[in-house]
């Protein structure tokens, strides 16, 4: 079955659907995008990803997105689409079409709604910290940017290693995020999160975590993750996932208690309100 993409507007065949080779999204990175989980044919905090979409783009510097219209074109791929129990949705605006450069043109931008089956992610996850820090300085810091070539560079080092997920620290040495998701550790019952100002980003699935389970915000040594009692991930669509294993080295236990007490939150609230 193709579900029909929508592209500025039309909801248009998969196989017919198109972007100018000229887009700085595609030449640059000049854009941002959100991933929005599908459950059952809903889309799941889509006023808060559209809201961090926004965001993003005005520290990109790029025009403020429809996102009104983007919802549409949300409710409509997913109302083309077969109820799967998980999807993904991706949503992606960029500066459009632009020179050989990296200046921006002025033809308008280009959004973009795709949605797709989303494999569950396995119980628990083996991760592995890479040898390149994230600028918590950067212009992108913060930012959830189409430049995403150190994130495939980083993701394709942890799995030559057996991980299935990289850890990045920051500049300041501080355990900062994954390349798709946000990081929590737990030492003696207390739950803990790097701060945004670490150059993490503003996860909505961490906001939720932390709103529904409380928890500290703080920065952490990248050593905290390696001597946790427990730690987990969280993502759009992974929810809240236990770490077995940092760098090979297996953690106390996965899930611990907090983890778990996480893990059955998250499920209830989020099965609750589709739109917390």
């Amino acid at each position: 079955m193709n579900v029909p993409v929508w592209v500025n507007g039309e909801l248009l065949d998969p196989t017919k659907a198109s972007v100018s080779v000229f887009d700085h999204g595609l030449m640059v990175g000049d854009g941002v995008f959100e991933t929005i989980k599908c459950v059952n044919g809903g889309a799941f905090a889509l006023t808060r990803h559209l809201d961090r979409l926004k965001l993003s783009a005005e520290r990109l510097g790029l025009p403020a997105p429809d996102v009104d219209a983007i919802a549409e074109g949300v409710r409509g791929c997913l109302a083309a689409a077969p109820p799967w129990p998980l999807g993904r949705i991706r949503v992606t605006y960029t500066s459009g079409n632009g020179p050989l450069g990296s200046d921006r043109g002025n033809q308008g931008t280009t959004a973009i709604v795709i949605v797709g089956a989303q494999a569950p992610f396995p119980e628990s996850a083996s991760v592995t910290v890479v040898p390149w820090p994230r600028n918590e300085r950067g212009a992108l810091s913060g930012v959830k940017s189409t430049s995403y070539g150190d994130n495939a560079k980083a993701l394709a080092y942890a799995k030559e290693r057996g991980g299935e997920e990289a850890i990045f620290e920051n500049l300041a040495g501080n355990l900062c995020e994954g390349t798709g998701s946000n990081v929590f550790v737990v030492k003696d019952g207390n739950l803990f999160t790097p701060t945004i100002a670490s150059g993490c980003l503003a996860g909505v699935t961490r906001a939720l975590v932390l709103e529904w389970n409380g928890g500290e915000e703080t920065d952490l040594p990248i050593s905290a993750l390696y001597e946790a009692d427990e730690a987990f991930l969280t993502s759009t669509t992974r929810d809240v996932q236990p770490i077995r294993l940092v760098n090979g080295t297996a953690l106390p236990v996965a899930p611990g208690p907090v983890t778990a007490k996480a893990m059955r939150v998250f499920a209830e609230r989020s099965a609750a309100d589709v739109d917390p």
